[in-house]
């Protein structure tokens, strides 16, 4: 019978939490490398190198000096000074060396080296840590408030035996924080490490949803961050509002880079904006272009929109070559006039029907059913001449209809009266009874 619940929470206290590698290892790996040598199995034994990842933001180089069979997922205890760490293999064999050169690592460096496979004891050690990572933060922001210190401690993550801290930091000028380190030494009774981190990866720390309703890209997949400037902005069109552009981290956002190279790849195929067109009537200056669709707008004033002309491309080429010969168009448009632009509707793309098609029925029916009732109508005004006259038992609601009956109408066995457009049906004579 299983006594936990899925917060690890344990129902039965006299019972134990027992600490197994799949509990214990971190959820949603940001720096997940696809070995894609796996399937050859001697390329495992070529290299002593295992890259072990620390609280999915860390990642380091140790040498398997006791070859171990160490698979990626596995627990193990590293080389800490002091102490030892624990850390979850993320890569072995002939991809590490690879890794090492894609991130500045020299292998001639002196690597620490890879104890053991993480046990029970160690794993137990290393809850309790983690554990601790949150009320610390929240402590060392308190006693820095107290310090009058210009800096937020965004992170704490503490190493696997617990003996030490390192404490993740932001600030936007140089903080002397000698006497943090002291009373942090003091309060927690471990050894203090600070690292200044930036805003950019203080928000892959946090994590959150983007304006695009996704996981942050900071948080979810990247490593290296790139400097983001306004002219990613501009080569997009993009207004410059700081409210739109900003992300959660005050800082511009990492998508602005995206398309970048996109843009201004088209942007060379491009006339230039600066070159007014001149033409018999007026002097045009550009006003926005439609990057993509090749489309360039002019106005006849430089400071606002003043009769926009939208021309193409090919068109500004010609127009500036007239004008370098010295010769000015009657018109900017071609001589098969301005494009007007167009205004598309819904289009049946994939052979589906019109999204409008009940729109149209239910006018159709409206309009049927307005027609019909105005006939139905005339219809019951017609018939209400001579509608009574059926039943002799029926007592009618006009007196007219009583006078136009006969006397076999009585008894149900009389002809109808015709029904002239609500005129009065002529009487006939009555039958003798006595024939």
């Amino acid at each position: 019978m299983n006594n936990t619940n899925d917060n690890n929470t344990i129902n039965n206290p006299s019972e134990k939490a027992s600490f197994t590698p799949e509990a214990c290892r971190r959820k949603g790996a940001k720096l997940e490398v696809y070995d894609w040598l796996a399937d050859i199995p001697e390329s495992h034994n070529e290299t002593d190198l295992v890259e072990v990842r620390f609280k999915n933001t860390r990642k380091g180089y140790y040498r398997n000096t006791t070859h171990i069979k160490l698979e990626p997922g596995d627990l193990v205890a590293v080389e800490a000074s002091p102490g030892h760490d624990i850390g979850e293999v993320t890569l072995t064999g002939r991809l590490v060396p690879l890794q090492m050169k894609k991130n500045n690592v020299k292998p001639d460096v002196e690597l620490k080296r890879i104890y053991r496979k993480a046990k029970p004891n160690d794993l137990e050690k290393f809850e309790e840590a983690k554990a601790k990572e949150h009320d610390t933060m929240i402590r060392a922001r308190k006693i820095a408030e107290e310090l009058h210190l210009d800096m937020k401690i965004g992170d704490v993550e503490y190493q696997g035996d617990g003996n030490k801290a390192i404490f993740y930091y932001i600030a936007d000028e140089r903080v002397d924080f000698r006497q943090l380190i002291k009373v942090l030494a003091e309060v927690f009774r471990v050894r203090i490490e600070m690292k200044q981190i930036g805003a950019r990866q203080e928000a892959g720390r946090i994590g959150g949803l983007g304006p695009c309703g996704r996981q942050l890209c900071c948080s979810g997949w990247m490593t290296s961050f790139v400097s983001v400037a306004t002219s990613a902005a501009r080569f997009q069109d993009i207004a410059l509002n700081p409210q739109k552009l900003a992300g959660q981290c005050a800082k511009l956002k990492c998508c602005l880079n995206y398309e970048a190279d996109a843009y201004v790849e088209a942007q060379k195929r491009l006339p230039s904006r600066e070159i007014p067109l001149e033409t018999k009537l007026n002097t045009y200056y550009h006003f926005k272009t439609d990057i993509f669709k090749r489309e360039m707008t002019y106005s006849t004033d430089k400071s606002i929109a003043a009769n926009l002309v939208t021309v193409d491309a090919d068109r500004v080429f010609e127009v500036i070559a007239l004008n370098k010969r010295g010769v000015k168009p009657d018109t900017l448009e071609s001589e098969n006039g301005t494009r007007a632009p167009e205004r598309r509707e819904f289009e049946d793309v994939v052979g589906q029907d019109s999204l409008t098609r009940f729109d149209k029925a239910k006018k159709n029916k409206k309009k049927k059913s307005n027609n019909g009732g105005g006939n139905n109508n005339n219809n019951r005004r017609q018939q209400s001449g001579g509608g009574n006259n059926k039943s002799g038992n029926n007592q009618g609601s006009n007196k007219q209809s009583r006078q136009g009956k006969s006397g076999n109408d009585k008894n149900g066995k009389g002809d109808k009266p015709a029904s002239n457009g609500g005129e009065k049906a002529p009487k006939q004579e009555k039958p003798n009874k006595q024939e």
